[in-house]
């Protein structure tokens, strides 16, 4: 889930409670707080806090809450994690250590002390390569996997190759979630179980549908939404992430804002392609049309 933001740069935690509730009503079983999507390395631990109690109230019953809580500091992670499983949430998203590129072995002590100090908190580990510099091998993963309450892994490294191997090396009970919407579609074909998306924000509906209708055995059905809807998933990501999902919530009349410095503001051109696209999908309001 992205963060909004007032005029003025703060948090604006109405429209998040809003925006919250209207994703668990439009095909979403779990939002997830504070990820990169929601802008993390530009959010105070206090704001990220707030965060989680407004997004968790606001699904409340209807949907869980995942807490993105990792660190490039493993003292860090720890107590941001011991305070989102005080906060009452059913989870945490632990991202690959970022700048300090740590070797594999360095990664299994992180991720592992993270979830010795939060037991009964399920953990999902995040590898996404590109934004990190470091990769969570499958061999890394296999070993995380064996601890209890490490259960699920969001794969955004775009190899199709690794995800098939992850599913070869570990158990059936482990969650393999598509980091990446276009790759949603393959990635269930080799074991995946889901994605922790951005187009949900536009076409959540349709995401599930698709995903469902896979595990249906109703192939074709999933690969027509698929085809429908990858062009939107990729423009998304013509520049850094979130900067097109919040300008095309704004086309759908949603005060989010824009993003924190030093992510700069949509290019028109950009903005433009988006809001085609969700015109052809019938995802603006009539008046912007």
């Amino acid at each position: 889930m992205i963060t909004p933001f007032n005029q003025a740069g703060a948090v604006d935690y109405e429209s998040a409670r809003q925006l919250a509730s209207h994703l668990v009503s439009h095909g979403t079983d779990t939002v997830v707080v504070c990820g990169t999507t929601g802008e993390s390395p530009t959010l105070s631990w206090a704001e990220e806090y707030e965060l989680f109690q407004v997004v968790k109230a606001a699904v409340s019953g209807r949907g869980k809450v995942v807490a993105g809580t990792g660190s490039n500091s493993t003292k860090e992670a720890i107590e941001a994690t011991q305070k989102a499983a005080e906060l009452g949430l059913d989870g945490t998203l632990q991202v690959v250590p970022y700048y300090n590129k740590p070797p594999q072995d360095g990664l299994l002590q992180h991720f592992s002390a993270i979830a010795t100090a939060v037991p009964n908190l399920p953990v999902m580990l995040y590898n996404v390569p590109g934004r990190t510099g470091r990769n969570l091998e499958a061999s890394t993963v296999a070993k995380l996997a064996e601890i209890p309450n490490i259960i699920a892994i969001k794969e955004a490294s775009g190899d199709l190759d690794q995800v098939s191997e992850i599913r070869r090396l570990t158990a059936s009970g482990f969650a393999i979630y598509s980091g990446d919407d276009s790759l949603t579609l393959p990635m269930l074909a080799v074991g995946a179980a889901g994605v922790v998306s951005v187009a949900s924000h536009l076409a959540g509906d349709a995401l599930q549908q698709m995903i469902q209708a896979y595990e249906a055995g109703q192939v074709s059905t999933a690969r027509d939404i698929h085809l429908k809807l990858l062009p939107l998933c990729k423009a998304l990501f013509a520049t850094t992430n979130p900067i097109l999902i919040k300008a095309a919530l704004q086309l759908q009349g949603w005060s989010v804002g824009t993003c924190r410095s030093p992510l700069s503001e949509a290019p028109t051109d950009l903005i433009e392609e988006i809001k085609t696209l969700m015109a052809e999908l019938d995802l603006l309001p009539t008046a912007v049309v």
